[in-house]
């Protein structure tokens, strides 16, 4: 059984950069990914701002090395450029040993295809080409980004919400742990869509301005697309000059309250981030930083505020909402905050949280999330919180390597 697991490579692409590099660089400028829908067809256009990847397919599809003439989707397409570059991050490891693992997160699947395929074959069944009807669920850009990485082992998808791919992350971790592999390239991605949009519409939760996380003005979340992956490497397996940051802690749970609300409290946000402080043996004043969740919706930062209230105590740590610069990428969200979390403890740098102008009232008016980058901070373990629909709250804990 391995004793502990390393992180040997990082991924990512959205609204605010097409790899790591891009996306820091954003991050350290106060340059946001939201901006006004581009590139997807919906009637929504010029009401609801978006975080779109600023590239249309033809273009991801260079950046991916694929054939722009193949019939891919958008979903496959992120997938594939973000966990592309976290193997080559890990130094491109042999994959095809059947001792690696490819779990991704995700909920709409390949719909960015499928909705437009539908479309038109209301108007005539005999209307474009029902083969694409095979990308529309959620495990077919799995099976891309394996195939793409020439991946042999385990390939598994969940599909969890907005937890997707943080219990990627806690899969791929145990897969290793139990000795069942040696590696895994874990994350998330989804692709903006009409049924999206349309959805987060309808339970009238997105802002038609620029979000403000956990500030008491804030109206709603700003939707993003994008992904985010990591290489988890046994110890032992990974080579020390690869090792970017050590994976210690993580939990699941489900307070089961709402189909599409956390409850008013926090219970499943605290019992996370309580399992996951257990699983990494650490206490709470411990934790130097928290990625917070922090969608910008009154309810999500409101319960969520609460539960770090409950687990701190009087001393809630520095913390702060990446959402502010991606927007909420769903399934993508827990994989691309793990990379953002990884890039934080390599540089010794907390991100602002973008917008905040005024705190929460009813958490007592004192909890304040960061609003400028503080660099060359003293970094140990940040604490990345990720919680979907239905009561699933997942958290990850991430240390420094030496």
């Amino acid at each position: 059984m391995a004793k502990r697991i390393f992180i040997t490579g990082i991924g990512v692409i959205s609204a605010i950069g097409k790899n790591t590099s891009e996306t820091l660089s954003s991050i350290k400028t106060a340059s946001s990914g939201v901006g006004a829908i581009e590139h997807l067809q919906t009637v929504h256009k010029g009401k609801f701002p978006l975080c779109e990847v600023k590239y249309d397919n033809q273009q991801l599809c260079e950046l991916a090395h694929i054939d722009p003439k193949t019939s891919i989707t958008r979903t496959s397409l992120l997938g594939i450029i973000a966990a592309q570059e976290a193997w080559r991050c890990a130094g491109s490891p042999v994959l095809g040993d059947g001792r690696t693992g490819v779990f991704s997160g995700n909920t709409v699947g390949g719909m960015d295809k499928t909705e437009h395929f539908y479309a038109d074959f209301m108007q005539d069944p005999q209307s474009g080409d029902i083969q694409t009807m095979c990308t529309h669920e959620c495990a077919e850009s799995t099976e891309r980004i394996a195939d793409s990485l020439g991946a042999t082992g385990m390939v598994s998808t969940i599909s969890t919400a907005c937890s997707s791919a943080a219990n990627t992350i806690m899969l791929g971790a145990r897969m290793i742990k139990h000795g069942l592999l040696d590696r895994a390239i874990v994350g998330g991605v989804d692709a903006l869509t009409k049924f999206t949009v349309n959805g987060f519409n309808v339970l009238q939760i997105l802002d038609e301005q620029y979000s403000q996380p956990f500030d008491e003005n804030r109206r709603g979340l700003n939707l993003g697309e994008g992904a985010g992956f990591i290489v988890l490497e046994a110890e032992g397996v990974a080579k020390e000059e690869h090792i970017l940051a050590e994976l210690v802690g993580y939990a699941n749970s489900n307070d089961a309250y709402h189909q599409t609300a956390s409850s008013p409290e926090g219970t499943g946000a605290f019992l996370a981030m309580q399992g996951a402080l257990k699983v990494a043996e650490i206490e709470p004043s411990q934790i130097d930083y928290v990625n917070v969740h922090g969608t910008g919706t009154a309810n999500n930062d409101l319960s969520e505020g609460f539960a770090m209230q409950r687990l701190f105590g009087d001393n809630v740590p520095k913390f702060s909402s990446t959402k502010a610069f991606t927007g909420h990428t769903l399934g993508a969200s827990g994989g691309v905050e793990a990379v953002l979390s990884v890039l934080a403890l390599q540089h010794k740098i907390i991100y602002p949280n973008l917008r905040f102008k005024t705190p929460i009232e009813a958490l007592g008016g004192t909890m304040i999330p960061e609003t400028a980058l503080l660099e060359n901070q003293n970094l140990t373990y940040v604490l990345s919180n990720s919680f979907g629909f239905g009561g699933n709250t997942s958290s990850l804990v991430f240390k420094a390597y030496k």
